[in-house]
């Protein structure tokens, strides 16, 4: 089993001990996401799985902050950004922009002329240490400037 998994668990029966009742929803349908996942998978979950469950519970969070805000609801906005912060605590250390853009441009410098052949090169190589989202900034940037200079 996944030592994430493990750990969600182990924190879930913590946060009901602590009658902790925010951590223990955002945890308890986290931990039921990923069940279902394994279900999906029909395997046991390794920690990339679970990485992946968390991953999209943020970010779905983010979505809602983003709709709450939008129509004036701090409360509820508030709410899901503290939740998404609860959660951001289980996901692997981030890698740094710069690490980033070496392996970007390392990646234009290997033949990749578009922004699908860039990401198909680099997301793998950071898969859950890095978000989706900003790997394609810098490679839209990097390319940009392969084009101009």
């Amino acid at each position: 089993m996944a030592a994430l998994l493990d750990r969600l668990q182990g924190d879930l029966t913590a946060a009901r001990k602590a009658q902790d009742k925010s951590l223990t929803l955002v945890l308890g349908t986290t931990i039921a996401e990923a069940r279902n996942r394994e279900i999906e998978l029909r395997r046991e979950l390794v920690d990339d799985d679970v990485v992946d469950v968390v991953r999209k519970a943020i970010k779905r969070r983010r979505e809602a902050v983003e709709m709450y805000d939008k129509a004036g609801r701090a409360d509820l906005a508030e709410k899901e950004r503290a939740e998404g912060t609860m959660l951001e605590r289980y996901l692997p250390a981030q890698v740094d922009d710069a690490e980033l853009r070496a392996a970007v441009r390392a990646a234009i410098q290997g033949g990749a002329t578009n922004i699908g052949a860039v990401m198909g090169k680099v997301m793998p190589q950071f898969k859950g240490r890095a978000e989706g989202g900003t790997i394609n900034a810098i490679a839209r940037e990097e390319l940009a400037r392969q084009s101009t200079g």
